[in-house]
């Protein structure tokens, strides 16, 4: 900052004209482009104008109740105008420093969504694939850069960091980009091999057709795609519901099941037997013997011996009976097995009952679990439900 202004400053300050001084310096800094200095100078201009201690303009904790929400609206609007400079100018990671503790990112969303496809990192780009997909402002995009700067294997991990977190939306995007990714360059790995004894192979061919009758490309524990992304790109996959984008992930969990058993890593109950298990569970969900699929896995649970991991395979089964549109067989299961759990987990025994209108079932588990706010939340809503609104 030149002295000119310091001099500035200072006249304005001679002249008793205070408000003056923060007004030439705001004008100032915009001049400059000193978008951090700028916000805290509005700060400052706000909290000198309702009479605030000063020492730290930027800070909220100093600000009594009756001039909070004044307060709180001008370090909006600051924020907004250093988090929108921030951008016109390139600068994403320092935009997201306003637009987040304002709870704004759809500004930041926008701005990483225009981004050009590069494979050139460098460290400003590192940080916006992390705001992407880490902070959660736009975890597809996020995806797709890991995947062009640093390739399968780490996206693949950083996924399975992050996919737990995501929205239900995000986190079926980013799946199904994983398993279409997957998928084309296994499906191309095979028909390389293949072609190297069949020169005549008709091109375009599926996965599943290219492995059909050619167990041979399996011998002697051969492979044709990194068997530890194969098993997590196929766990992925059970949050998808775009029905070719399943279906590319049942072809996947086919070509899993040609794998040596030793490549084929045991998943958690009641996917010990990973492959087949994944492959029934797509089936269910894209109606291919449904009824078998689903009867599958509610023999896994009716044979489970201990009554302790019963809940981890229900929690499954009441997730695959919803989402084929069997509710009510959903809320009966849920009733035996799913009352007790936490309310982090994704499944929600009481939003699953309202969502289907079965408050007879909310109410029993309430008394069941002697919860008397439970069952009186149940009448309440059925009761929103059932009296129509004037």
């Amino acid at each position: 900052m030149s002295d000119t202004l310091y001099d500035q400053l200072r006249a304005f300050q001679q002249s008793g004209d205070a408000d003056g001084v923060v007004d030439r310096l705001i004008e100032s800094l915009r001049d400059q482009r000193r978008w951090h200095k700028l916000f805290d100078a509005r700060m400052l201009k706000c909290k000198a104008s309702l009479g605030l201690p000063v020492s730290r303009p930027a800070s909220l904790q100093d600000v009594p109740p009756e001039h909070r929400k004044e307060v709180e609206t001008a370090y909006v609007e600051a924020a907004r105008e250093a988090g929108q400079a921030f951008l016109d100018a390139g600068d994403i990671p320092s935009a997201w420093m306003y637009f987040q503790v304002i709870r704004e990112p759809q500004p930041v969303r926008e701005a990483i969504d225009s981004l050009p496809a590069t494979s050139n990192s460098d460290e400003n780009l590192e940080q916006v694939m992390r705001i992407a997909l880490f902070e959660g402002v736009h975890p597809i995009k996020g995806i797709e850069m890991m995947l062009r700067l640093h390739g399968t294997c780490s996206t693949i991990t950083s996924l399975d960091q992050a996919i737990g977190q995501l929205p239900q939306d995000d986190r079926r995007a980013c799946a199904a980009l994983m398993v279409r990714e997957l998928y084309r360059d296994l499906r191309e790995n095979v028909e390389r091999e293949v072609q190297q004894k069949l020169a005549m192979l008709p091109p375009g061919q599926s996965l599943r057709e290219l492995i059909a009758g050619r167990d041979w490309l399996f011998n002697g524990g051969n492979y044709h795609i990194d068997v530890s992304h194969l098993n997590a790109v196929v766990r992925f996959a059970r949050s998808i519901e775009d029905a070719e984008d399943l279906e590319l992930a049942t072809e996947l969990a086919e070509y899993g099941c040609h794998l040596h058993p030793q490549l084929q890593y045991a998943g958690d109950p009641p996917f010990e037997d990973f492959y087949p298990s994944h492959r029934q569970f797509f089936n269910a969900l894209l109606d291919r013997d449904r009824d078998d699929a689903i009867g599958y896995f509610q023999d896994k649970l009716d044979q489970e011996p201990d009554e302790r991991d019963k809940p981890l395979l229900a929690y499954v089964l009441v997730d695959l009976l919803v989402r084929c549109g069997r509710e009510d067989e959903a809320v009966d299961l849920a009733a035996r097995y799913l009352t007790k759990l936490s309310d982090e987990v994704t499944l929600s025994f009481f939003d699953l009952c309202l969502s289907t209108s079965r408050y007879d079932a909310l109410r029993e588990a309430m008394q069941a679990n002697d919860d008397p706010v439970g069952y009186a939340s149940a009448i309440v809503a059925e009761t929103r439900h059932t009296v129509p609104s004037e």
